[in-house]
């Protein structure tokens, strides 16, 4: 027996192509202009998977899901939305989504998606809707697209998680989205870089002491748990911390009690730990370098923050919103782009992740003379593209064709080298400010050859 699949947005071409691609899928699909079809057909029938666009003139996708779980809670509803940011994300999980996907989409995936739904028909999750917008966690990309997901799906759980990823990914960002779309969001929000204390500090500062506990100790002090307790604690840079902390929090995850430094008194927290690391701890875990009790208590949710250079598509996004952001802190007019400069900074590597675009924004802001930023206003930092990024190798490649096409009788290195020398030595002796020796190393030649090189030039 083929599958009832229903479909509901106002768009003609994706009813279509959806209607097109179930149907080659040997499923029944039943399309729907709008809201008020859908529920009118409802009164008769009923499908084994919906798919619901999140925007429509006459209801919208989250409304829908909230009328449908009032009647019929136990159908498997997709969402599927042009507005792929965190908030749509956690909405349509809140709302009781199965699953959402952002257009454009791919049309296996979809239908891969409504196959899914019916095998785990009735299992979706009823959440109730809430929390604060955190528009600086912003993306389109693949990669993003799976963070928001992971977020939407624990948005009703206080489970541990691990977040991973390299320095200046947004590690707390994404840990403060986790505290805001969860049952705790009321409740305070305590972040702790645990590389930023002294290992000797580290335990004071978690767990605090009591007066006379050590040499300056004047007074008693709440350490981080505490503070935290009701809401979530944040621990970033969790793998550089010392065997001694490791154990006590391993033992305070596990009793969910500790002891002051000095004290004698049990104190007993109800915190949601969510840790993050740019190392492998599972690595460092194996080696001895981290407790593997302590990896797995903590990973037991894991969330990856993606590498800016994997996400190049909303590089920007993210430009367009820092330089925003800088011009609202600084209290002048946002300042925009060229269509040179943001080629460049859009194939810049960006080693130093989204950490990198705030600062590049904001210096950008305060050097741009005009409102419009300019190749030259860009930091050399920025400026700077990975060798993956340049097509100058493809565009030497296509010149040598065409100079072969065209039965170009002077060979190829001969016409090539002088231009490739005359233009390294030009970049070199900029950067040196003219000082031939100093070019003349940064050209790896001795201060002869760059002599030689330059009369040779200018001869030709």
């Amino acid at each position: 027996m083929s599958m009832n699949v229903w479909v509901v947005d106002d768009d003609d071409s994706v009813r279509w192509v959806l209607e097109e691609a179930l149907r080659q899928a040997e499923m029944n699909p039943t399309v729907f202009a709008s809201g008020e079809a859908f529920f009118s057909a409802l009164l008769q029938d009923r499908p084994d998977v919906l798919v619901t666009d999140i925007r429509m003139p006459d209801i919208s996708g989250l409304d829908l899901m909230a009328k449908l779980s009032r009647s019929h809670p136990d159908i498997p509803v997709i969402v599927i939305t042009a507005h792929s940011d965190l908030d749509s994300a956690v909405a349509a999980y809140q709302g009781g989504a199965f699953e959402y996907l952002p257009k454009p989409f791919d049309l296996d995936e979809a239908v891969e998606l409504v196959n899914r739904a019916a095998r785990q028909h009735g299992e979706s999750v009823r959440q109730t809707s809430g929390g604060r917008v955190f528009p600086s966690l912003i993306g389109q990309a693949p990669a993003m697209q799976e963070v928001f997901r992971a977020i939407g799906r624990l948005s009703r759980s206080s489970m541990t998680v691990l977040i991973t990823g390299e320095s200046g990914t947004g590690k707390e960002l994404i840990a403060r989205a986790l505290h805001e779309h969860s049952p705790r969001s009321g409740k305070p929000f305590v972040a702790l870089n645990t590389s930023a204390i002294a290992p000797e500090l580290l335990e004071s500062e978690l767990f605090g002491h009591e007066k006379g506990a050590f040499t300056g100790a004047n007074e008693r002090r709440i350490g981080r748990f505490e503070q935290a307790d009701g809401g979530t604690l944040f621990l970033d840079e969790i793998g550089d911390m010392s065997a001694a902390a490791q154990t006590r929090l391993l033992r305070v995850l596990a009793e969910g009690e500790f002891y002051r430094v000095g004290g004698q008194t049990s104190i007993r927290v109800d915190v949601r730990v969510i840790a993050a690391t740019h190392q492998d701890l599972e690595a460092a875990s194996k080696s001895g370098h981290f407790r593997e009790d302590l990896f797995h208590r903590l990973n037991v949710m894991n969330i990856h923050a993606p590498p800016l250079r994997e996400r190049r598509e909303d590089i920007p996004l993210l430009l367009q919103f820092y330089l925003d952001k800088a011009a609202e802190e600084l209290s002048v007019s946002a300042k925009s782009l060229s269509p040179e400069a943001l080629e460049l900074l859009c194939n810049h590597d960006w080693p130093g992740n989204v950490r990198e675009v705030v600062n590049v924004c904001r210096r950008m802001t305060v050097l741009a003379a005009g409102q419009e930023i300019v190749l030259e206003d860009v930091p050399l930092s920025a400026a700077s593209v990975g060798a993956e990024d340049v097509d100058w190798v493809r565009a030497l490649d296509r010149w040598a064709q065409l100079q072969l096409a065209n039965g170009s009788q002077k060979p190829l290195l001969e016409q090539a080298l002088p231009l490739f020398e005359g233009t390294l030595i030009k970049s070199a002796l900029r950067a040196a400010r003219g000082r031939r020796q100093d070019a003349a190393k940064l050209l790896g030649w001795g201060r002869n050859t760059l002599t030689r090189k330059l009369k040779e030039l200018s001869d030709e």
